[in-house]
């Protein structure tokens, strides 16, 4: 469990952040881009951003050797620069120990460029800076305008709330576990104390594991959390292109249009011309995902979609 603990003072320092912010949203996709689970709702989208990736983004991967990034990424900022000028602010000595900490294990060789910029490197700083710059136009730039109608979205959800049922309600909502000044989030064990510093709460709409979570000296403590209804945000469909098979395959795609009305798996394989063993094995990874809703009635097998469904685009 993450528990998150508050004292008095910490309560009136929470805040949602008002704007989403580019470097954690980043930061988030390249993470997803680089983990093997979420194959059915990540999995054309990781296919095509890996072939688009350029090869001047590739040094962002060498800042992470065994999964974890040293923490002078961690930044917020409302643009790719203000997030970018926060990096490059780090203390020289706080780069070199979080470089130091992230190749300790002595798994990967380091390499050249990591030695410049642990020397404090102009030019080393420069590879990162263009590295940054690739992997942000082509994985965040075309879908920002709807990462930022989402966080729109996700920010005057949690002020309704908190104007209407107050802060606990809104905070309860996102992980129920709220006691005793401690506030408890499933995944990795670890304690955060927020000792007077505050709160930021962020919702990043590419991140699909557990919160991730910024606790620097004399700063407030950030926690990303995923949000959003569990697809990756993709650029505007092309006329006549088919964004949700683009997404989910063109058989998963029909299978959810199908299901106008709750629909047995007999029906749908009929309707989708397959077997009632692959029309059965697409509803599953369907319902795994949240789409589509299965009830038993008898001997029948009914499949319905869920309200997440509905917002999907229809084509």
């Amino acid at each position: 469990m993450l528990r998150i603990h508050f004292t008095a003072e910490d309560f009136t320092r929470v805040r949602f952040a008002p704007r989403p912010s580019p470097v954690p949203e980043l930061h988030a996709a390249l993470m997803m881009l680089g983990a093997p689970h979420e194959e059915l709702l990540f999995g054309r989208w990781r296919g095509r951003l890996l072939r688009a990736l350029p090869g001047a983004a590739e040094p962002l991967a060498d800042l992470v050797p065994g999964g974890v990034a040293p923490s002078f990424l961690d930044v917020l900022g409302e643009t790719r620069q203000e997030g970018l000028a926060l990096i490059r602010a780090a203390r020289p000595e706080c780069v070199r120990s979080e470089l130091e900490r992230v190749y300790a294990a002595g798994r990967a060789p380091v390499p050249p460029w990591i030695r410049a910029l642990h020397a404090g490197s102009a030019e080393a700083w420069r590879v990162l800076e263009r590295a940054q710059r690739a992997a942000y136009e082509t994985v965040l730039a075309p879908v920002w305008p709807l990462v930022q109608d989402l966080h729109r979205a996700e920010f005057t959800r949690h002020a309704l709330t908190v104007a209407e049922r107050g802060l606990g309600a809104a905070l309860t909502a996102l992980a129920p576990g709220l006691r005793d000044g401690t506030w408890e989030w499933p995944g990795a064990p670890r304690d955060v104390h927020l000792s007077g510093r505050g709160l930021v709460l962020l919702p990043t709409f590419h991140w699909r594991g557990g919160p991730l979570v910024q606790d620097l000296p004399d700063r407030p403590v950030v926690l990303a959390y995923p949000a959003g209804g569990g697809l990756p945000p993709g650029p505007p469909a092309a006329p006549g292109e088919d964004a949700l098979a683009g997404v989910l395959g063109r058989t998963r795609a029909e299978l959810l249009r199908a299901l106008t009305t709750p629909r047995t798996t007999t029906e749908l394989a009929r309707l989708l011309g397959v077997s009632n063993a692959t029309a059965s094995a697409h509803a599953q990874a369907l319902r795994a995902a949240g789409l589509l809703t299965t009830t038993r009635t008898g001997r029948s097998v009914h499949h319905a979609v869920t309200p997440l469904a509905t917002l999907l685009p229809k084509r």
